[in-house]
């Protein structure tokens, strides 16, 4: 049964009428829409025009004239003059009125096309950048974040600071991107280009040969350091012939870093993630609290490194000039010729065109001790030989970095440690038993299967009679059963069985964690001040302060090298006496006389509490300091090592020669200074 058709129904059926006319008149081309513009306009104008003559007291009474003025008044609103006299008259005054018309439009219409192309071309971020003495980053990735952060940081002291940033995406995007993760950028003008970086042509957009440096940022994917190369090839045809800037790279995978290295030319620089990320984890698995004391000196808040000309100090030996500097730590010498040394010998001399390496706050706060520097020779401990008992150590986890991490830690455990590796997957486990079985040193190595996020494995482990543990992330699926968690959020998950164990046991465990996103650190379930690994944001920080400073590249090689002399967490009893209060400059000068640069401390009653958690680095020398059993100081030092024999011979003894600042030397020996 058919229902009666409403009164609703004919409206509703009519709008889609109209608007299909209008569409298939505008589809039929210009011509028809002017023609039907001009009925519409003349359907308007004509009655109102009439309207208007006709209501107006003071029109003409004849209705030829009236005519007449509804002529004029429809010529003046369409722009056609409206001119009266013979019909001749009136068309030779309408068609110049409309070529005066169409000239004015088509002019009107070729500026607003014009700029409309030019704010198009803008925001598509396709002109060339006219600057000098900028920083580039060339692509897009998680790097770009703590990159511009850093470089905000570091760029607040200087009047005008750029930075061009080349990638993939939309310019506005690249902007409001930055401009939610990295905040106010103060004195710092970020400009973006859109556009691939293994373009030369699109390369050449932010000016590289202009720049002070070119940070080439790591590329995702399976294809990522292909990438990396591909783009520091297209970088060196952008420049070839007018000078290639500092360069400063990172690829993944050691096996292309030779290959990155060759494309970046002489005055590139080439991180290896992988080399990096794997000794940190190493050396702070041993030593909690490391990567706090890594993240203080590579970041450009607080103290970093630096290096100096001092000509005051020529002829100095090595050992001398560590108490030259009330606000400085001295770390190292950077040769004429361009090596580095850290932590050299203490007789090591400083020649004329030698600099120092030290850590201080800014380039302009290494400034020279204005007199003796105070030391307790009372409070010097001399700790005596040692051997520490062995350790057990957990892995939890397993990917293309864990071989490596495990060849760094073998050398620096005790002798009969133990280390356990639980990881599933079948590529996992392989990798992990020939691992095991490849390697006889100090530790005595097993592997378990088992899922490092199910809470039973982790029970069946006793994870409470471990030393030290480390969570690994997955370098994708395989590691675990389909539909199981990857990446980060197998990390996370982990850690909340590892800290529901911990309450359950009663002992906390010291755990580092590798994470791959630097934002998931801020969910972590870990105690405060944890040791969190992010390699992507370590090589970061790296690749900033060798931008900034290109002399740092060889202070980083030495720092992150396998046979070097590196950063470590020393207890305090080994430097200074516990519970006696001492000058900073005394805990120095007992770290001379044991060979090593020390450079702060951490204190054991703070490191729950940020943001330093305990961390304090480059303090004043002559500031006092109370140091309990459980307080750490930061040193460099090399390792593993035979024990240095103790000495007890003050500074003016053991290094004889000049002295600065023309103190004698019962000067020097009453204080221990120079």
């Amino acid at each position: 049964m058919t229902g009666r058709r409403t009164t609703d129904e004919p409206r509703r059926t009519a709008l889609p009428r109209v608007r299909y006319w209008f569409d298939t008149v505008v589809a039929r081309g210009t011509p028809v829409l002017i023609g039907w513009l001009t009925l519409v306009c003349l359907a308007v104008v004509v009655p109102a025009s009439v309207a208007l003559v006709w209501a107006d007291r003071r029109a003409p009474t004849t209705r030829s004239e009236r005519l007449v003025a509804v002529w004029v008044s429809v010529g003046q609103t369409l722009k056609i003059g409206g001119a009266v006299g013979s019909p001749l008259y009136v068309l030779f005054s309408v068609l110049l009125a409309l070529v005066a018309l169409l000239f004015v439009s088509t002019l009107v219409s070729l500026i607003t096309t014009g700029l409309n192309d030019k704010v198009l071309a803008l925001r598509r971020g396709r002109s060339t950048v006219l600057e000098e003495r900028h920083t580039v980053l060339l692509g897009w990735s998680e790097q770009v974040f703590p990159i511009v952060s850093e470089l905000v940081v570091a760029n607040s002291n200087q009047r005008r600071a750029v930075v061009a940033v080349l990638g993939p995406k939309d310019k506005a995007e690249m902007e409001d991107e930055i401009a939610l993760a990295v905040g106010r950028l103060g004195r710092t003008r970020l400009i973006c280009r859109s556009g691939v970086t293994t373009d030369p042509a699109l390369v050449a957009l932010v000016r590289p040969e202009t720049a002070r440096a070119v940070l080439v940022l790591t590329h995702a994917g399976e294809d990522g350091d292909a990438h990396v190369v591909k783009t520091l090839l297209a970088l060196e045809a952008a420049v070839r012939g007018r000078g290639l800037p500092g360069v400063v790279a990172a690829v993944r995978d050691g096996r292309h870093h030779r290959a990155a290295q060759l494309a970046a030319g002489p005055r590139g620089r080439v991180l290896n993630i992988e080399d990096v990320t794997a000794r940190l984890i190493a050396r702070t698995s041993r030593q909690p609290g490391l990567s706090l004391v890594h993240q203080e000196l590579l970041d450009f808040e607080g103290d970093e490194f630096y290096t100096v000309h001092e000509p005051e100090l020529t002829g100095y030996a090595f050992g001398r000039l560590l108490l030259a500097y009330a606000t400085s730590c001295v770390v190292g010498i950077l040769g004429s010729a361009g090596d580095v040394e850290l932590n050299p010998a203490a007789d090591r001399v400083l020649g004329a065109d030698d600099r120092i390496v030290l850590v201080t706050e800014d380039d302009d706060t290494a400034v020279l001790a204005d007199g003796p520097l105070p030391v307790d020779e009372e409070a010097i401990a001399v700790p005596g030989p040692c051997a520490p008992p062995a350790e057990r150590f957990l892995v939890l986890g397993w990917n293309h970095r864990a071989p490596r991490i495990i060849e760094q830690l073998d050398p620096c455990v005790p002798e009969g440690s133990e280390l356990v590796i639980m990881t599933n997957g079948e590529e996992a486990l392989r990798d992990a038993a020939r691992c095991a079985r490849s390697r006889a040193g100090r530790m005595r190595i097993t592997v378990h299967d088992g899922d490092i996020t199910d809470p039973r494995a982790l029970a069946d482990l006793d994870v409470a009679s471990f030393d030290r543990a480390v969570v690994l992330g997955y370098d994708d699926a395989d590691g675990g059963a389909p539909g199981a968690l990857t990446g980060d959020d197998r990390t996370l998950v982990t850690l909340l069985h590892l800290r529901a164990l911990e309450k359950a046991s009663g002992r906390e465990l010291a755990v580092v964690i590798e994470m791959a996103d630097d934002r998931n650190r801020l969910l972590a379930p870990a105690r405060e001040g944890g040791d969190f690994i992010v390699g992507g944001r370590l090589i970061s920080l790296l690749m900033t302060q060798i931008a900034e400073n290109p002399h740092l590249a060889e202070v980083f090689d030495r720092l992150f090298s396998a046979d070097g002399d590196s950063l470590h967490l020393k207890p305090a009893t080994h430097y200074v006496l516990p519970g006696r209060e001492v000058t900073f400059a005394t805990v120095v000068e007992s770290g001379r006389r044991q060979g090593h640069c020390v450079l702060g401390y951490r204190l054991h009653e703070k490191a729950l509490h940020g943001p330093s958690y305990g961390v304090r680095v480059n303090p004043d020398k002559r500031d006092r300091v109370r140091f309990g059993a459980q307080d750490s100081v930061i040193v460099l030092a090399r390792e593993p090592a035979a024990p240095a024999a103790p000495c007890a011979t003050p500074l003016s003894e053991a290094l004889p020669g000049p002295f600065p600042g023309g103190r004698s030397r019962d000067d020097i020996k009453a204080t221990g200074g120079p």
